[in-house]
């Protein structure tokens, strides 16, 4: 037989960790908000993933890594320039 969908998904995604899957999806929003051409939108979800990943558990048995929360940092230190820096 077949394996479900989600068990395939889920094989998939046991290779990863949570801050791995984060950064994907920071990645992939910011690339879904560059059409937009706005540097305010940019800054607001480079704050808002840092936080996530701030805020997101790290350690050995955590969730993530601890060089993802040094990650969170950066982004939420780099994120409120953006959007003050930002014309619209």
């Amino acid at each position: 037989m077949f394996a479900p969908p989600l068990q395939v998904v889920d094989s998939f995604l046991l290779q990863y960790n949570v801050g791995q899957a984060l950064l994907f999806l920071y990645i992939l929003t910011t690339l879904a908000a560059l059409p937009l051409k706005s540097q305010k939108i940019i800054g607001i979800n480079t704050l808002v993933f840092g936080l996530i990943f701030l805020l997101t558990p790290t350690g050995p048995s955590a969730l993530q890594p601890v060089e993802f929360q040094f990650l969170g940092l950066a982004l939420l230190f780099v994120g409120p320039f953006l959007v003050l820096t930002a014309n619209r």
